[in-house]
């Protein structure tokens, strides 16, 4: 049974106003590391003022960052970083709510896959399309939403909600890393990743690996003179692929929903100068699942000891062997405690505010903020609008109802989580 101050935060959330508070978001490419990351940090501490929110825009210190033996790692180069925390004014001996998104989206790739200017967004029959649509400008939009209801509505609240926006989660996570080392903190976090109607409570990790692989020049006409670095890239490659299948036996129950909730994939192989060459260098860059609550140095451990028995196998990479090196983002696994209140009290809220069934709990294959905030003893959760399987896509998109009903969750999951004065 809703209380009356529920059912007038729920009818204060303005649907017209979300969406436009979307298409704003969407228009500022906000492309990892770029300078409109920093842009809409600035255009979003002026959104949070307008609410009414204490605010807290800052410069991040990135060497000092970038020196912590617990930095997550970057895969762009960055010349600034901000950070963005909100506070609710006032509040009570209540506790603190953080509702947490990232702003910065992945590049959009080839112009011609998309209907339009990926930066230009469109809606189109009950849909808003554009890069960052669902990952995760939605999830700021609905966020907003949620305390601009609450606002309007004239509701007290006993504890505080903390707002906290991040740069640069598509990479590694400086933002929220550095948001947390800034001393910020609170009792619950709501991450609004896309979750597909669903409660997401854990996460898979992922490192960046770098797989250098010696071979020897010589000219192609005689090319037995030479050893092929592509050639002796093979049985590694093969190599990885069974140690995929190992490491995906027996997944955790969050995750086993998956076809491969681990999964070890290499993105990019670089090889050779010249056409009529025998390349003497390969270099592949791939992707390391890690499995929920292993310790990343083990996973690291697995493929380096992979790596090292198939060159120890091959009669070339026995003399001359790969090297692994990791750079780039590293994400640790992350979950939320079993039975955690939070849990159902999110799943309860999306009930109550849309009528329908409540959402399923399950895990996620890909990393996010979320194990920075579980790692500093913050129990997360992840909700949001959006289907995941569209991001980083040109077919990204939204549906409308999913923002409003984001946003009508969010405010319930406030009052009933921090209280009300």
């Amino acid at each position: 049974m809703l209380s009356d101050q529920e059912k007038a935060v729920l009818a204060a959330v303005d649907e017209a106003d979300a969406v436009g508070t979307l298409r704003e978001l969407i228009a500022v490419p906000s492309v990892t590391g770029s300078a409109a990351e920093s842009e809409l940090q600035h255009l979003l501490a002026g959104r949070l003022e307008r609410l009414g929110l204490d605010v807290d825009l800052w410069s991040m210190d990135l060497p000092e960052l970038c020196a912590h033996p617990d930095f997550p790692g970057m895969e762009v180069p960055r010349e600034e970083a901000w950070g963005l925390v909100g506070h609710t004014a006032g509040g009570g001996d209540g506790p603190t709510l953080i509702l947490q998104g990232h702003v910065d989206v992945v590049p959009p790739g080839d112009p011609a896959a998309w209907d339009g200017d990926p930066f230009v967004p469109r809606l189109t029959g009950g849909l808003v399309h554009g890069r960052g649509a669902c990952d995760m400008k939605a999830g700021l939009a609905a966020q907003l939403a949620a305390l601009a209801a609450v606002r309007a509505a004239g509701v007290r609240l006993r504890g505080r909600v903390a707002v906290h926006f991040v740069v640069g989660e598509e990479d590694g996570g400086i933002g929220a890393f550095g948001t947390l080392r800034r001393g910020y903190g609170g009792d619950a976090c709501v991450i609004a990743e896309p979750t597909g109607g669903t409660v997401i409570t854990a996460n898979a990790g992922a490192l960046t690996f770098r797989l250098t692989v010696p071979g020897r020049a010589a000219h192609a006409s005689s090319r037995e003179a030479g050893v092929s670095a592509i050639d002796a890239y093979l049985p590694l490659h093969r190599a990885l692929a069974r140690l995929e299948g190992d490491r995906n036996r027996d997944p955790d129950p969050l995750l086993a929903e998956y076809p491969i909730p681990y999964s070890l994939s290499v993105g990019t192989l670089r090889s050779g100068d010249w056409a009529s060459s025998v390349p003497d260098t390969l270099v592949a860059e791939g992707r390391l699942g890690v499995r929920l609550g292993e310790d990343p140095a083990l996973a690291r451990a697995a493929l380096e000891r992979c790596v090292a028995e198939a060159c120890a196998d091959d009669p070339w990479l026995r003399e001359h062997p790969a090297t692994v090196t990791w750079p780039g983002g590293q994400f640790a696994s992350g979950r939320l405690a079993a039975g955690h209140p939070l849990r159902d009290a999110v799943a309860e809220a999306y009930a109550d505010a849309t009528g329908a069934a409540r959402p399923r709990e399950r895990g996620a294959t890909y990393g996010s903020d979320l194990r920075h905030y579980t790692g500093a003893g913050i129990p997360t959760l992840q909700f949001g609008p959006g289907d995941i399987g569209v991001a980083h896509s040109a077919r990204e998109h939204v549906s409308v109802r999913e923002v409003t009903d984001a946003a009508r969750t969010f405010a319930l999951t406030v009052l009933r989580t921090v209280g009300v004065g």
